[in-house]
């Protein structure tokens, strides 16, 4: 392996030439980019939303978000298969790149990539982590090679998705044969309530319906339980209370999440309740919860 693992990946063409990774950008026809952007156009979320849910939740220190990072790394651990040193990582939805740098710390001689769709986000991870190369692009338009990847990290990005399914076969494509996509979104459609209304989601999800829609495209589950479980019965109560609020006026609607989200971020017995939940789920897959969880692998040639 070389001292830049970026220096054997096949970067997709831009602008009509082959993008050069340096360890500090892209060399692109005589000039840097920080990042290599394929011109996602126009999204539902913004950089707005961006800035005001890591605000609110406390710079990714929400113990649920600390809870979803830690159960992804565990599952590329267990998954990935060949050398760690090797490995090809791909987060799609890094935003401000909490999870890309604790990649970056656990795999130090593999290939971390961070891809976005807002690119607000990402021209400041670019200035704070200038050795991370990073993408922004459309999913459902990816422009990464066939089998290029060894894993691709999704945590709440399908659900801002519209045509989900032509994301997912985009990630299958990616993937190269052993790969695996490590997945979470939102779960219960009956759930869907002002929160999910500000923060532009499409939809939640059933686990049987999130496993069906990887299964469609030739992957194979290989894990799948939700996060939450403890948390479920008053995180249900309070977003039925929540529906009461979805045609109210947009400050309204910021007011109402950001108080749901707030109230929760420093709470040790939430914190206490996700460490319990992460042990036990080492042995058992939760039946239901607040988000479903999924690991898919793409078979061996």
């Amino acid at each position: 392996m070389t001292s830049n693992p970026g220096e054997c990946f096949d970067w997709p063409s831009l602008d009509r030439a082959t993008p050069v990774w340096t360890g500090h950008g892209f060399l692109v026809n005589g000039r840097m980019h920080p990042i290599l952007d394929y011109h996602a156009g126009a999204s539902g979320w913004s950089e707005e939303l961006t800035r005001f849910h890591e605000d609110v939740a406390g710079e990714g220190a929400h113990p649920i978000d600390v809870a979803s990072r830690h159960r992804a790394r565990q599952a590329l651990k267990r998954y990935i298969r060949g050398p760690a040193d090797r490995a090809v990582l791909l987060e799609i939805g890094c935003s401000s790149g909490f999870l890309l740098q604790e990649l970056t710390n656990e795999w130090p001689q593999s290939l971390v990539i961070g891809a976005d769709y807002i690119p607000g986000p990402l021209l400041h991870l670019a200035e704070k982590c200038p050795t991370l190369p990073l993408m922004r692009f459309d999913l459902v338009e990816c422009p990464l090679p066939s089998a290029s990847v060894d894993a691709v990290v999704m945590l709440n990005v399908l659900e801002h998705i519209e045509k989900d399914r032509a994301a997912v076969q985009q990630v299958a494509r990616i993937l190269k044969p052993g790969g695996v996509a490590v997945v979470e979104v939102p779960a219960g459609p009956h759930l869907y309530d002002v929160y999910d209304k500000y923060l532009h989601h499409f939809r939640r999800y059933e686990l049987r319906g999130l496993r069906a829609l990887f299964e469609e495209t030739g992957l194979r589950t290989v894990q799948a339980s939700h996060l939450g479980f403890f948390l479920y019965a008053p995180f249900a109560i309070v977003k039925r209370r929540h529906r009461r609020w979805l045609s109210a006026p947009a400050d309204v609607q910021r007011s109402v999440v950001e108080r749901s989200i707030s109230s929760t971020r420093d709470s040790k017995t939430l914190r206490w309740i996700s460490a319990l939940e992460e042990r036990l789920g080492r042995v058992v897959s939760y039946p239901f919860g607040i988000r479903c969880t999924l690991v898919a692998a793409k078979p061996r040639a």
